[in-house]
């Protein structure tokens, strides 16, 4: 929310020539946010055994719940740190740091799982502290980077709290916060009705196609998250002529790259399929039939994706909001059950294609109603 939110108002800000008080919005997010994450890790050390178990941990999951999730939140401020420098790293016109900085993380993930797991037998501690510790690697460098003096537009400096900002940043990132909120209720309410129709076999397929289908829909993520800070510079600095280019060029290019993202996704279906289920044929069929239906909605979501951060970059929270609050919590979770009395188990992989639909008709008359407010068509 902070780091969505906060770059497009810093980036705004950049555009409207005021870059001192750009970089004391930026210092004053960051501070907040290794405030927030202390803390947040506080309260997870005290509550994260009682929030397991009234999930249903008990034994030795219990143990192993609270061993990961507590070695998990002595890096939470770097978490939240890696997460948001990567909005930060944009508007500082260095996407290629980002990068980087994401694969190092990456890499040090994979390398220090093997270690710790494979060769000294750590087990779920070792997963974590790993996890942990790639984490520190992508949160602590971007950090550095910016405490230090550097060639971007951007510089952590002191700064004093503004409560109207803060306000303004996590209003117009709500909808990136309501996203992720939804997402972990959708998940739990797909999990619950799979149980019904298809048992533990249902429920691995949709944790595959969850796997593969952020491959595909990270894409239009990153694609969001990179294009905001540069449409809310060109909103702050009234580049009317440069915001319709932006808008139109990125309709297209998303537009083109929803055909053959969905194209490649049926195709290989049966490929992508048998990297995690090949020693299952009942599994199997279920979840090439799963990735193919549920790919369908890949056509739609990069429109609806698109809309609700471009409406962030143009610091209007609340529209973003409105998309990302009908797209998931009204249209999906409704689908989730009404799908699935008609169609039985399809239904349910059919069920974000429906709300995807949906949420393109109000997408399409948000973009339509706001036009001559910001002159974007």
């Amino acid at each position: 929310m902070i780091g969505t939110g906060g770059s497009a108002l810093v980036s705004k800000t950049i555009g409207e020539g005021k870059k001192e008080k750009a970089n004391e919005y930026f210092s004053m997010l960051i501070y907040l946010l290794i405030i927030a994450g202390l803390i947040l890790t506080i309260i997870g050390f005290i509550f994260i055994k009682p929030i397991a178990t009234l999930l249903g941990a008990e034994g030795d999951i219990l143990n192993y719940s609270v061993t990961y999730g507590r070695t998990l939140l002595i890096a939470l401020i770097a978490f939240l740190l890696q997460n948001c420098f990567q909005s930060f790293l944009v508007v500082a016109e260095k996407p290629k740091m980002g990068l980087l900085i994401s694969i190092c993380a990456g890499i040090t993930n994979m390398v220090l799982d093997f270690l710790f797991i494979y060769v000294f037998k750590m087990g779920v501690f070792g997963a974590a502290f790993a996890t942990g510790i790639s984490q520190v690697v992508g949160g602590i460098i971007p950090l550095v980077y910016f405490i230090c003096k550097n060639n971007s537009p951007l510089r952590i400096v002191k700064a004093k709290f503004d409560g109207k900002t803060i306000l303004q940043a996590c209003s117009n990132g709500s909808s990136e916060m309501l996203t992720n909120i939804s997402i972990s209720l959708v998940n739990m309410l797909y999990n619950m009705q799979l149980m019904k129709f298809a048992g533990a076999n249902g429920v691995s397929a949709y944790g595959i196609i969850m796997y593969v289908g952020f491959i595909f829909s990270g894409t239009y993520l990153g694609y969001g998250i990179g294009s905001a800070p540069i449409i809310g510079y060109h909103y702050g600095a009234e580049n009317k002529d440069e915001l319709k280019s932006l808008f139109k060029k990125s309709l297209k290019l998303l537009g083109v790259a929803a055909l053959i993202l969905t194209l490649a996704a049926e195709v290989l279906s049966k490929g992508l399929a048998s990297i995690f289920v090949s020693y299952d044929k009942e599994l199997f069929e279920m979840t090439i039939t799963a990735i193919r239906l549920y790919a369908i909605s890949y056509l739609i979501s990069w429109f609806n994706i698109f809309a609700s951060s471009f409406f962030t970059a143009l610091n209007n929270g609340p529209v973003s909001a409105i998309i990302s609050f009908m797209r998931t919590l009204v249209f999906e979770t409704s689908m989730i059950f009404i799908l699935p009395a008609i169609l039985g188990l399809n239904g349910i992989w059919l069920a974000i294609v429906v709300a995807e639909l949906l949420s393109f008709i109000v997408s399409s008359t948000l973009l339509i109603h706001n036009r001559k407010k910001y002159e974007y068509i």
